[in-house]
């Protein structure tokens, strides 16, 4: 990975990072999630597309949290620019509540490290982060000018996370109980909350959650928020 320009940051040095969202609610919390990592530093907010490209050029960031839905143009406009204008090495991680194809396969094209789409759990990000800061160490770190395949299917395979397998399950998440929550949401004729999970399954609401997150994270299920009359919206997920 890249930082502005095409130059890498000093390996173990920290990902400066820059948040783009046009809600500025939004932007604070998801800076508050970055700064929760070790490794990453928020350098900066912007809440527009002509904010960004200035601050792309003022704070030379590593990587952009980009949203695509912005007030004045879309943020794949704004990779578009940075691709096409000084700064074609700043990486960006798409966090936007787009999900037409288009968008993706556009986002792809220009190249992003990975699409989030809203609404996203602080694991989700997390695991995505963590993902492109093991390639950005790798890439940062290689002495020489060329590397093997093996060193490069390391780095794809940090920033673009795999199928989930047994030994893969975080500690805590037994294998069985995984197989028995995966069933649940492959048969479900619709989408599940973690409490009807829990419920198919014999699990306590807390347990079907966690097996349901875990999925999300690791891109083997979707979430989507249900929203009532009052309260705080239901989480219902989906086997991809």
């Amino acid at each position: 990975m890249s930082g502005p320009g095409g130059s890498d940051a000093p390996a173990g040095s920290a990902i400066r990072v820059l948040v783009v969202d046009d809600d500025f609610m939004v932007a604070r919390v998801n800076q508050g999630m970055v700064e929760r990592l070790p490794g990453f530093t928020v350098v900066g907010q912007a809440h527009s597309g002509s904010e960004a490209l200035a601050a792309v050029r003022s704070l030379e960031p590593d990587l952009v949290l980009l949203d695509v839905y912005l007030p004045d143009m879309s943020g794949l406009e704004v990779l578009r620019r940075l691709r096409e204008g000084r700064y074609p090495g700043v990486d960006a991680l798409a966090v936007t509540a787009a999900q037409d194809v288009d968008t993706i396969r556009t986002a792809m094209r220009a190249g992003v490290v990975h699409y989030l789409i809203k609404p996203f759990t602080f694991d989700a990000l997390r695991d995505r982060l963590e993902r492109y800061a093991q390639a950005h160490r790798r890439l940062s770190a290689a002495a020489q000018a060329t590397v093997a395949q093996s060193d490069v299917d390391r780095v794809f395979g940090a920033v673009r996370p795999g199928r989930s397998t047994r030994s893969e399950l975080p500690k805590g998440l037994a294998a069985e109980t995984a197989r028995l929550v995966e069933q649940a949401l492959r048969q479900a004729a619709g989408d599940l909350s973690a409490t009807e999970c829990a419920t198919l399954t014999g699990l306590a609401r807390v347990s079907a959650r966690r097996y349901l997150e875990h999925f999300v994270v690791t891109g083997r299920a979707e979430v989507r928020l249900r929203y009532g009359s009052s309260g705080r919206p239901e989480r219902r997920y989906s086997w991809s």
